[in-house]
Order: structure tokens, then C-alpha cells, then sequence
């Protein structure tokens, strides 16, 4: 009790010594738009795509990077020189430079403004506002508050957050990060401040964060300035802080923390640190500034160089763009569908599956091939035999009602024996480092010359037991977990098929054989291994989400709802599911025992196609690989593709969305016969079937989130890969399973590393909609957060008109006819010859018949 008031005693001492001031200071506000500016990267298991600067998204584009660079030192385009060195190699075409001049420009000489871009001398220099305040520490007490706070702010943090790396739990309560800290110093003999003044400030519960920032600060005017000075010296740690606070599922061991807490207890660091070195009476940083408050978010006035730089990037896009659409505009020649297919296929909009879909078109030239979101429609969590948690398996936005849950698995979950936990004990650690680690060591030098799977590989095909079953019909609406129905009515199965059936076009000449083919990818040591699965499965592998829909669509019931609704499926027509492996270039079929012995045989025919694709799959993909030589066969090329996913000491087991740039919606004719080198989304649709646009506006409604997200995240860690990136993977650290830092005591690294990105063109998303102009500006006007993607410019939106192929470009809210600068597109025969001879991005061509 004496203890307790001598406590209170000098926390009141601490309090009145400092004056607090009440006004100016709106702390809801404050946080409110600090959590809206900071990253906002779920944790690792959650990797999913997103806009990085998506904080500015009210903003037109070019404006928002202005704003972004002004405020916060971000690099958000390619460097001057770099765009003049495009220019001078012809990657960006001067007719295009001159159209976007005299446009953007139609009062000024276009000359001028051509040489202000091509030669004029600008000072490109970044002098952000954050950071300019807290300097001042450095500056003005000869103190680096930053190198002695942060070591172990971190390690804190890290060990509060930790999903299972750490031997010992951190003693968290149910009050949290705060009253977990004091929990800590009240029962520990050693403390995690040097001075009696922060920890008592700690374990007194009677201040506010106002009260500390008047010890630290002084002057209320600047704790905005200095709380964003301070939160955005780390913005990963921040950044992830803010979004377990707003998710907490976020965390399988979910932790309670929140982002005030976190610059609560950064202060009263801070203050430690101050009072150990200038005493328990130091002055507040502000005791020595003399100079206005900041509007951190006062708008810039656009600046020449921000407008060359805008010009630049425009004709960056433009160059490539435009060969699309002439492409587009020549390929008018509409063949209509076989009536007797071999097999159809849906894959995902992926762009990996791009070219896998043009093999398979050219093996065999009566299969037909569709794209969709590779939820397929089906939004439910799953939950693995003998799992303890639910994963989520549709867009990230959408929140499932529904639980399909795994049954007779007869997997069991490999493990590698010197990986326990065992090993950290002091004998049987002994132990084991001098038996089963010397047997290690001679598997990782094995694993050099001869990479194999092993327990560590995070492989698509683990996700589900391809023999297990699944409780997909949900017979009984009283049958739930934890609030979801386990299970979809026979109702609820039909609409998802016919919605699904009506958004790709397919809805009569069904195949005999439909796969449903979801992906996923397999690496190993690859912490970003989420981002490479399927974005429409929250990170996750389609498998599951195949299985499902196929298990709906060949379901008799379901069957007949679909009659009454006007669509007939033969019952020769059987749905198979599967996933393919963008990584290994392998797949997998699900179900395949359902199916008829006739539909066995041709099964077992177009497994040989799927094969055969694979392989030229997989060379194709190697061309970009430099330690596979590409002249190789095909099979050849796929074996080094499948012994490169396993590698240990592989940092790109494969490129990903790079260099993605191109959303197509419409007819798979629209673009069959032209070569897109793997850069283009692509989502089948007939606007025959779909006139009014009610359908389109579903398919499109994600392609902002999705689409959008994936190619805005490789744009900024393209440009910025320090701050907005990830930086190499090498010496990346996995700190608690959710995020990874450079070393044990660096900040948490946003965005994808460099080896996702090195080779990736920073161009917006163009996404091309083959429907009536009114009727897609009509759609993208639905919705507010639709519109907001292209009318502020993050998406460039062009409308073919289906009847005539005349071209709309989306500008300044309205479509307007484009014609394409570029009138001849050149013509291969064979891409083969293409792929065995450029390692760059390559550019457009018609592909002959």
C-alpha cells in the first residue's frame, strides 16, 4: 500500500511539473487518421494484394503521388532518367508522347513540353514532411532517440504478437498489450526501463496519452506532427498494429492490442530514454523549436516536374496500350464455338493462366477455355479433419455464412523430426543437434544438388485431401458451428451455379467433360507464400472451392432448378474439379471416380492435352528464369521448373503477377489470336446474355480490389521497393509468424520483395470491356466504390462496342472514341520462337491461325 502511494505521489509530482494543456489536441481524430494513412498489410497467412497508397484513393492519380511523395518521401513513379532512357530505347513511342502532350497540354507548343521531358534539368530531390520534427532530437539534443527506442520496441512487439516461434508465451492478459506490459514489470525481477520515472508512469493507470506527449512534446500544437514523426519512423510495425487492432482474426493466436496503445507505450519509452539521460527534469523536445506547426496534409501545388513526370507515365502506359487495342481493333474476325467440344475448362482470371489456356486452345482446337474469379462463386471458411481453425476462401471484402468442413482425410501431417520443439531443450537439444542435426546437415547439402518436397514445402495439394470428402449439401438450415451454416441448400447450390454458368457465357453446348480448375503455388522458404496462391481465395488455393461448385453443378436436384430457370445441362455433362500449380506447372483432378466410364476414357485423353500444355507452360515461364536454359524441350524445361519450386535456396520460385498490366472482359475471341505474354486478367462474359448490364456490374464490381489491388502493389514496390516493397528476400527475418524485417531488430518490411518485381513494368491496370459504352459506364456508375477506381484514374477503362469493335477510351467521366496510333501489329506463327529468344517483356503480336 505504501509502495502503491508513493507511486501516485510522484506520478502526480511528474504531471504538474509539465503544465497539460486541454485544447487543440483531438486524440480520436489524430488516431483515426493516422490508422488511415499507415500500411495496411495483414499478416502473412493473410497476404493479399491491395492498394498501397490506398489511403489517397479519393484523389485523382497523379495528384495522390504528388501528395504521397510530399508528405511521406515515397518514390512513386520511375526515376526521370529512367523514363528518358525508355524514350531513347523506343519503349515509349513518340508519336504516343506527342498525343498525351497535346491533350494534357492544348494551349502550349507541344515542342516545349517535349523538351522539358526529353532535356530539361530538374532538382528530383524528395523532402518529405514526416520526419522533420522528431529529427529534431538529433539535431537539437544531440540525441538518437530512434536507434535507442526501437531494438527494443520491436523485440516487445515481436514477442507479444508471436504465433507460435517462441518456445515461452509472452504472459498476455485479456485487457491487453498495456496491461499485459504491466503484468510483465510487476512480476519479473529486472525491469524494461532504466529510470523509475517512466515506470511509474506505467504502473500507474491516471495519464493519458495527451499527459505524455506534454512530457515528451511540450507543445500541443505539434503532437499530430510528432505522433505521425514517430509511427511512420517504423510505418511495417505501425502498419500491422493498426490492422490486428481492426481484424484481430488476423492472428490465429489472436493478441489485443491497439494502435494508441502502441504510441503510449513508444512514448513512455521515450521518456525513459530522455530522463536516464538528461535527468528526471528534461525539457520537452518543443523547448527548443521556434517555427509553425505543419499542415502534414496541406495540398502541394503541382509543380512542373510533377507535371513531366505525369506525362512520362502516361506515355509509358500509352505505348503499350495502345499495340493492345490495335491488336484488338484488327482481330475482328468472330469464329463461332464448335458445337462439338472435346472438354471445356474454367480457370481463374489469374494471369499465370493466360498462357496455359492459349496451350491448351492450340493442342487441341475444340476444347474451349473460360475465365472467372477462382472462388468460383462459392463463399464459405473451411475447416481441415482435425484443423483447429477456419480459413477463409473467397475475396477478402466478402464475409462467408457458410462452413465447409473436411471429413475421412487420411493425411497425415508430415513432420521433420529435428524440428520440434525438443530442440530447444538443454539435453534433449544436445541430443538431437549431434544426431539428428548432423543428419540434417547432410540433407540440406543434398537438398543443393538434388532439391526434393519435403515437411517444410508449402505445397497447393497439402490444402486438401484430394480423397477426403466434404459436407457440402446442407440438408438440415439447424445444422451449424459457431454461427455458420455448415453446407449450402439445394436453393442456394442452384443460384451460385447459374450465376456463376451466365457470368462466363456458358449456358447451352455444354462439353461432355467442364473442368472447374482453381490454383494455388508450392515453395518453400517463402514467407510470402499467400501472395502467390488465389487472390479471390483470400491467399489461399482454389481446391476446395473446385470441388465444391463442380460437387453443386452435377448435383440432380440442382440439375432441375436449373431446367426451370431455362438452363439445360445434359446429363452426359459432368463437372470435374482441379488445381493447377503456377509454381510446378502441375494439376490435379478431384472427384475423378464419379465419373461415367464413357466420360472415363475422354477423361484420360484430356489429361494427355492438359500434360502436353503444361510443358510448354512451364518452357514458356523459363524464359524469364536465368538458370534454365530455354532451348530446352519442353518436358526438359518443366523437369528444372519442378526442382526450382523445391529449391531451399530459390528466391523466386516463381515471378508471379509480374509485369501484369491488362484486365480483358468479354469473349475469349476478343483476344484468342493475340500474344499478351502472360500479362492479362482475364474474365469471361457475353454481353448477349446480358444486355441491361446486371451481370457486368457483379464481374466488375472486384476487379477494382482484386485486379486493381494486385497491380497497384507491384506498381509501388516496383518503384519504391524500400519504402513501399519489401527489399530483397535475402535477408529477410520471419519475426512471429506475421510478417518478416530485415535482421532481428528492423521494422516490418510492407509491400512484395524485389524478387517478385525486378522485371515488372509500372503501369496502371487497363481494363478492356467488350459491351456498349453506355451500358459500362452505366455499371462502373452503380457504386460509388467502383466509380471511385476510374474516374480518379487508378484503372484505365476502355469499352469495345461488340457489334462494330470501335474502341471508347474513359476519360473524365465519359467514354470517348479512341482510334490506335499503331495500325500494324506484326504476325508470328510460331511463339515458341519468341520464347527461346527474348527474356524481356515481349511485345505484341497476332498469332496466325
Amino acid at each position: 500500500m505504501e509502495k502503491h502511494e508513493a507511486h501516485n505521489t510522484e506520478l502526480e509530482t511528474i504531471l504538474s511539473e509539465h503544465h497539460f494543456s486541454t485544447h487543440h489536441f483531438d486524440e480520436h481524430h489524430v488516431l483515426h487518421e493516422l490508422k488511415h494513412y499507415l500500411p495496411a498489410q495483414a499478416p502473412l497467412k493473410d497476404f493479399i494484394h491491395h492498394n498501397t497508397l490506398h489511403a489517397f484513393q479519393t484523389l485523382k492519380f497523379e495528384d495522390a503521388l504528388q501528395q504521397a511523395s510530399t508528405i511521406f518521401g515515397y518514390k512513386v513513379s520511375l526515376t526521370l532518367n529512367e523514363y528518358r532512357s525508355f524514350f531513347k530505347s523506343k519503349k515509349i513511342k513518340l508519336p504516343v508522347l506527342q498525343k498525351i502532350i497535346a491533350t494534357r497540354k492544348p494551349n502550349a507548343p507541344v515542342n516545349t513540353w517535349l523538351q522539358n521531358c526529353v532535356d530539361k534539368n530538374y532538382n528530383v530531390a524528395i523532402n518529405p514532411r514526416i520526419g522533420k520534427l522528431r529529427g529534431a532530437w538529433k539535431d537539437k539534443h544531440a540525441i538518437d532517440i530512434e536507434a535507442k527506442i526501437q531494438p527494443l520496441l520491436f523485440r516487445i512487439l515481436c514477442s507479444y504478437l508471436d504465433q507460435g516461434i517462441s518456445i515461452w508465451n509472452f504472459p498476455t492478459t485479456e485487457n491487453g498489450f498495456i496491461a499485459s506490459i504491466k503484468e510483465l514489470e510487476k512480476n519479473t525481477y529486472s525491469s524494461i526501463f532504466q529510470t523509475e520515472k517512466a515506470r511509474n508512469l506505467l504502473l500507474n493507470d491516471n495519464y493519458s496519452l495527451k499527459d505524455l506527449l506534454k512530457i515528451v512534446v511540450g507543445n500541443e500544437g505539434y503532437y499530430e506532427q510528432y505522433i505521425f514523426d514517430q509511427q511512420f519512423s517504423h510505418q511495417g510495425w505501425s502498419g500491422i498494429v493498426s490492422s490486428i487492432e481492426d481484424l484481430p482474426s488476423g492472428l490465429l493466436d489472436t493478441k489485443k492490442i491497439s494502435t494508441k496503445e502502441l504510441i503510449q507505450f513508444e512514448l513512455l519509452l521515450e521518456i525513459d530514454v530522455l530522463a536516464s539521460k538528461f535527468g528526471d527534469d528534461f525539457l520537452p523536445l518543443c523547448s527548443k523549436i521556434i517555427t509553425d506547426t505543419v499542415d502534414l496534409f496541406a495540398k502541394e501545388p503541382k509543380t512542373e516536374l510533377a507535371e513531366v513526370m505525369a506525362i512520362w507515365q502516361e506515355a509509358y502506359e500509352w505505348s503499350y496500350y495502345d499495340d493492345v487495342l490495335a491488336a484488338i481493333k484488327i482481330e475482328q474476325v468472330e469464329k463461332e464455338r464448335p458445337t462439338a467440344q472435346s472438354f471445356q475448362a474454367m480457370f481463374c482470371i489469374d494471369d499465370r493462366e493466360c498462357s496455359l489456356r492459349r496451350y491448351l486452345e492450340k493442342i487441341d482446337a475444340n476444347c474451349e477455355t473460360f475465365g472467372t474469379p477462382g472462388f468460383f462463386n462459392v463463399e464459405f471458411f473451411f475447416k481441415p479433419e482435425n484443423g483447429k481453425f477456419y480459413t477463409k476462401l473467397c475475396p477478402a471484402p466478402v464475409t462467408p455464412k457458410y462452413l465447409i468442413k473436411e471429413e475421412n482425410s487420411s493425411v497425415k501431417l508430415q513432420k521433420e523430426a529435428h524440428l520440434s520443439k525438443h530442440s530447444h531443450s538443454l539435453v534433449r537439444g544436445w541430443l538431437i543437434t549431434h544426431t539428428l542435426g548432423f543428419w540434417s546437415a547432410l540433407k540440406l547439402f543434398y537438398n543443393i544438388f538434388k532439391p526434393t518436397m519435403s515437411p517444410a514445402t508449402a505445397s497447393s495439394f497439402k490444402h486438401m485431401d484430394k480423397f477426403s470428402t466434404l459436407t457440402i449439401e446442407n440438408k438440415n438450415t439447424c445444422d451449424t458451428e459457431n454461427g455458420l451454416q455448415v453446407g449450402f441448400t439445394v436453393a442456394e447450390m442452384t443460384d451460385r451455379v447459374e450465376n456463376l454458368l451466365k457470368s462466363i457465357g456458358l449456358v447451352n453446348n455444354f462439353a461432355s467433360l467442364v473442368y472447374v480448375v482453381g490454383h494455388g503455388s508450392s515453395s518453400v522458404n517463402n514467407p510470402h507464400y499467400s501472395a502467390y496462391d488465389c487472390g479471390a481465395c483470400s491467399g489461399r488455393p482454389g481446391s476446395v472451392n473446385s470441388r465444391v461448385w463442380c460437387y453443386m453443378a452435377n448435383h440432380l436436384e440442382v440439375r432441375k432448378e436449373l431446367a426451370k430457370r431455362g438452363m439445360i445441362i445434359p446429363k452426359s455433362t459432368q463437372f470435374v474439379g482441379g488445381l493447377h500449380d503456377t509454381c510446378r506447372d502441375e494439376i490435379a483432378f478431384y472427384d475423378e471416380k464419379m465419373l461415367t466410364d464413357e466420360n472415363k476414357i475422354a477423361h484420360q485423353k484430356n489429361e494427355k492435352v492438359f500434360s502436353e500444355a503444361l510443358d510448354f507452360n512451364a518452357k514458356e515461364r523459363s524464359r524469364r528464369l536465368d538458370s534454365i536454359d530455354t532451348t530446352l524441350s519442353p518436358a526438359q524445361a518443366h523437369e528444372k521448373i519442378r526442382n526450382r519450386s523445391v529449391s531451399l535456396f530459390e528466391p523466386r520460385p516463381e515471378l508471379n503477377h509480374a509485369t501484369n498490366s491488362l484486365c480483358i472482359v468479354g469473349k475469349r475471341s476478343l483476344t484468342k489470336h493475340i500474344f499478351l505474354d502472360r500479362r492479362a486478367f482475364m474474365n469471361s462474359y457475353d454481353y448477349k446474355i446480358d444486355l441491361d448490364g446486371k451481370i457486368l456490374c457483379n464481374i466488375m464490381k472486384p476487379l477494382g480490389p482484386v485486379c486493381g489491388g494486385i497491380n497497384l502493389e507491384y506498381y509501388f514496390s516496383r518503384v519504391d521497393n524500400q519504402k513501399l516493397g519489401a527489399g530483397t528476400k535475402l535477408p529477410h527475418n520471419v519475426m512471429g509468424l506475421f510478417g518478416v524485417a530485415n535482421g532481428i531488430d528492423g521494422d516490418l518490411r510492407p509491400g512484395l520483395p524485389s524478387q517478385m518485381i525486378e522485371i515488372h513494368d509500372p503501369v496502371r491496370l487497363l481494363i478492356i470491356v467488350e459491351h456498349f459504352p453506355e451500358i459500362v459506364l452505366q455499371t462502373i456508375k452503380s457504386l460509388d466504390a467502383m466509380y471511385e477506381w476510374y474516374i480518379n484514374e487508378w484503372i484505365h477503362l476502355v469499352a469495345v462496342n461488340p457489334e462494330t469493335k470501335e474502341l471508347f477510351q474513359f476519360k473524365k467521366g465519359e467514354f470517348v472514341p479512341y482510334q490506335p496510333l499503331n495500325q500494324l501489329i506484326p504476325a508470328i506463327d510460331n511463339v515458341n520462337e519468341l520464347v527461346e529468344t527474348h527474356t524481356e517483356n515481349i511485345p505484341v503480336y497476332l498469332i496466325n491461325n
